[in-house]
């Protein structure tokens, strides 16, 4: 009886081996891809911090804000959706001027679609007297749907290369048997104050000079995908 049962399962355990076969048991060309593209960023913040001590105090925050916020609307800009204020919590940060006024600042991020506009509001900003301004992040709000058309150009990248490889060998590539999406990357713009954000085709805006490039443009995102496939030997 139990040489039966042995023998039984030796018979489970050859079978099952047998069905666990990977694609290392098939002829196979394996390749890597790597596409990439540079795309606009269509998605800008901006940090704006509203202090009085830019004008010694001489004008309120409450002031400084409401005037921001009528030049943003006159811009076209929707202050209700695309300006937000930061530290929710607590309105408004106070910390000590000369050792005796108590100055308040405020911070708000503004989201912009475009760099055209963006110069427009560092002038306006400038214009008002709220100079302390800083460059969060830019982002391209389709990237996912660019990441998909990058992985379709680099699984046809991979398979004309294993069709180039395989040529002088007279034999063809069949279907893929093994993909891995190993290597994604976005790259990111590096932030800064307003006044050395880097621009195409000029080193620097200077907005403290009275000098800003009429139509600015920001360096653009790189984005970036790999793919590893092994194709089956036919």
């Amino acid at each position: 009886m139990k040489k039966i049962t042995l023998f039984i399962l030796l018979i489970i355990t050859t079978k099952s081996i047998s069905q666990t076969k990977t694609f290392i048991d098939l002829p196979y060309i394996e390749t890597s891809a790597k596409v990439d593209t540079l795309v606009i960023p269509d998605r800008i913040y901006l940090n704006i911090s509203i202090t009085e001590k830019d004008t010694k105090g001489k004008v309120s925050v409450e002031e400084l804000e409401s005037k921001m916020n009528e030049k943003f609307k006159s811009m076209g800009i929707n202050v209700e959706t695309q300006l937000s204020l930061n530290d929710l919590g607590s309105n408004y940060k106070k910390y000590f001027f000369k050792q005796q006024d108590i100055l308040k600042n405020k911070n708000y991020t503004l989201l912009l679609y475009d760099a055209k506009i963006s110069g427009k509001v560092l002038i306006a900003l400038e214009e008002l007297e709220i100079s302390n301004v800083v460059l969060e992040k830019t982002e391209y709000s389709k990237v996912d749907k660019m990441l998909l058309t990058l992985k379709t150009k680099a699984i046809e990248k991979a398979k004309s290369q294993a069709i180039a490889m395989t040529k002088p060998l007279n034999q063809k590539v069949g279907n893929a048997i093994f993909i891995s999406d190993f290597n994604t990357e976005i790259g990111r713009a590096l932030a800064g104050s307003a006044s050395g954000i880097r621009i195409r085709g000029n080193s620097s805006i200077n907005i403290n000079k009275g000098f800003i490039a009429a139509d600015i443009e920001f360096e653009k995102i790189k984005i970036e995908t790999e793919l590893n496939v092994k194709f089956k030997l036919e």
